[in-house]
């Protein structure tokens, strides 16, 4: 019976040296455990991080540099099979692979790692070492390249790697294993080739970022006790994940990656999952962490008996292949299969046609008229912003300390309280910068989050300042005044932030963004920023959850620029109305679709016109494009590399 480890781990962004060595110790560690173990898998990309975009020209190994450069790091006394995800250079070519090898036990005069560095020439990685059963000679037993490249959403993987074009079993010295690499678990025929091709475990490493924080039916159990509260994107992978291990009677080791990057959270999570579509063991949430679990093989022999589905395609795959693509004859096309009609009891028929996709848009689970699709699961979103800010701030940037600009409102309030549960509370400053015609309320109710959290605090008097300067400016509007108060205080906070040496934290929320409604390179200045993908009425919920003063959540929303400006006074629409327009106009509904949810047109009308004119200020500056090494066309580096 094969025991494998699952090793989530978080890679430093785009320092191959740096992760061979966490994979190293990550090595010792597995080696120590008793019972041993026999396999242990890696996530996708971990040898560099996920999204290193043309950077992976920098971090790209040959499968044998790898080989070598991880014989080098081990030193167990037992040979020990490993999975590791990383950005493969194969016969000129860049791939998103996975290397399966097995390392030998340590000998006197074993060589050195060398020197660890992306690109070194190495045969090995040509084709993979002959393998059969029962065979543990060190050396590399097989090579996956991802075949189904993400290039959508989030991702754009197609421009940087080529796609892989097999998918094949393997023999390993426990048994037979093949390799899908994340998307290509998606396609349900990926996991059918590798089962027909005899895979009794299917390793999956992953990298894929947590999506969605809304309410959630209870996850599955692991060992009788309920699962976790998931993302919904985690929640989705174990619904794919077990569906594959029951449909095909096999073993499914899924290894997911942990940490932020650039914003985007991989959550870990990491599941064995058993032939009847059980999870065995599940992997902690936003956290490092080595997974155990044994593979009893004897196991699929009950599963595929139980449940003969493999069996069964097997025997009429032949046929159904003969058939693929044979359509009805024509000028050019098969035609398409005429529809069918049902006969109503009046005689007359209604076509089976299904209504607009867009009607049947589902969120967390339930259908668009249920529910609020804006509702949040408060409790893993402050665990989500914490795991956030301690990755983006401490781990990825190397600061201890962060430092937040408090308004006395419900944004910087609440990023405040997520900094201190991130940092602790010695460790975040809060500093006020009140102007003159400052409403007093403000000054008071940043004291209130101060004095509950305990904070260390400055108060920086910007009126002298911004005066200094309007005197001289002339003509100055309200909007004017605003916007260099606005930028004013940025001044001040990157200032205190140089003295105290701590990171600037932004606290402007997705429905100020997607409105315009901040002074651009003021509020929308600092580096990390816990709150940007928050609707407004997602932050009350969320700062009631972690204990802002009612006081502050329940006032109305205000800039506190100019005396008696609100948010919702200055949009003409109240936040509730403006973030469920906006959430239906990024989901990509029609105005006419929206007016069906409750909503007038002029109301959509204002809020799309808002979100249309202020593109630009969600942008960097644009750049006159001259060359092909344009800095962000061509050169393209993510923020954290």
């Amino acid at each position: 019976m094969p025991r494998l480890a699952i090793a989530q781990i978080r890679p430093h962004k785009g320092e191959y040296a740096a992760n061979l060595q966490r994979i190293g110790g990550v090595l010792a560690q597995v080696a120590a455990l008793d019972p041993p173990v026999d396999l242990v898998v890696f996530p996708e990309t971990a040898t560099s991080g996920y999204f290193v975009e043309g950077g992976v020209r920098e971090v790209a190994v040959t499968a044998g540099t790898l080989f070598r450069d991880l014989e080098g790091q081990y030193g167990g006394t037992r040979p020990l099979d490993v999975a590791v995800g990383f950005y493969e250079l194969f016969q000129n070519r860049y791939y998103n692979s996975c290397l399966y090898a097995t390392l030998g036990p340590r000998r006197s005069g074993n060589a050195s790692p060398g020197s660890a560095s992306p690109g070194n020439a190495s045969s090995g990685n040509a084709s993979p070492a002959n393998a059969s059963p029962g065979n543990a000679s060190p050396g590399i037993k097989h090579v996956h390249r991802k075949v189904f490249l993400p290039t959508y959403g989030v991702f754009d993987e197609g421009r940087f790697v080529e796609r892989g074009l097999e998918i094949r079993a393997f023999d390993t010295a426990w048994g037979r294993a093949a390799i899908l690499i994340c998307e290509d678990a998606w396609h349900s025929l990926s996991a059918t080739i590798a089962a027909l091709d005899g895979a009794q475990l299917i390793i999956l490493p992953s990298a894929s970022p947590a999506r969605g924080a809304g309410p959630q039916v209870a996850t599955a159990e692991v060992s009788g006790e309920p699962g976790p509260r998931l993302p919904t994107s985690s929640l989705r992978w174990e619904r794919i994940l077990r569906g594959l291990a029951e449909e095909h009677g096999v073993y499914v080791a899924y290894a997911s990656l942990v940490g932020f990057e650039g914003g985007k959270g991989f959550p870990g999570g990491s599941v064995v999952v058993s032939p009847w579509g059980e999870i065995v063991t599940r992997g902690a949430l936003f956290e490092e962490a080595i997974v155990t679990a044994d593979v009893n093989l004897d196991q699929i022999t009950r599963a595929r008996a139980d449940s003969p589905l493999l069996a069964d395609l097997e025997m009429v795959l032949p046929h159904l292949i003969k058939s693929l693509g044979k359509g009805e004859a024509g000028s050019g096309k098969g035609k398409a299969p005429a529809i069918e009609f049902d006969a109503a009891p009046d005689g007359t028929v209604a076509s089976r046609v299904s209504p607009p996709a867009s009607r049947l848009h589902t969120v967390g689970g339930k259908g668009g008229g249920e529910g609020d699709p804006l509702a949040l699961d408060v409790e893993l979103a402050y665990r989500w912003l914490v795991a956030f800010l301690k990755d983006e701030v401490v781990e990825r940037r190397g600061f201890k300390k962060g430092i937040v600009g408090l308004s006395g409102g419900v944004d910087s309030s609440l990023t405040a309280f997520l900094a201190a549960a991130a940092f602790g509370r010695e460790n975040v400053v809060g500093v006020r910068m009140p102007y003159r015609t400052s409403s007093p309320e403000s000054l008071e109710h940043a004291q209130l989050v101060i004095d509950k959290l305990g904070i260390p605090s400055v108060t920086v008097d910007i009126s002298d300042a911004v005066d200094g300067y309007l005197r001289q400016a002339g003509d100055v509007t309200p909007t004017r005044q605003g916007n260099v108060m606005a930028r004013e205080r940025m001044i001040v906070l990157f200032d205190q932030s140089a003295k105290a040496n701590a990171l600037p934290l932004g606290t402007g929320n997705k429905s100020e963004r997607l409105l315009g409604y901040f002074t651009w390179h003021a509020d929308d200045t600092p580096p990390v920023n816990p709150l940007g993908d928050l609707f407004k009425i997602q932050v009350w919920a969320l700062a009631r959850h972690v204990g802002v003063p009612e006081v502050i959540v329940n006032k109305p929303a205000t800039a506190d620029l100019i005396q008696g400006q609100t948010d919702e006074g200055d949009f003409g629409i109240s936040y509730p109305k403006a973030d469920h327009i906006l959430y239906h106009l990024l989901r990509g509904l029609r105005p006419e679709e929206i007016v069906a949810l409750g909503f007038t047109l002029a109301e959509i009308a204002l809020v799309r016109g808002r979100l249309e004119s202020s593109h630009w200020k969600r942008r960097l500056p644009t750049v006159a494009m001259m060359s092909q090494t344009a800095i962000g066309e061509f050169y393209l580096r993510p923020v954290d590399y």
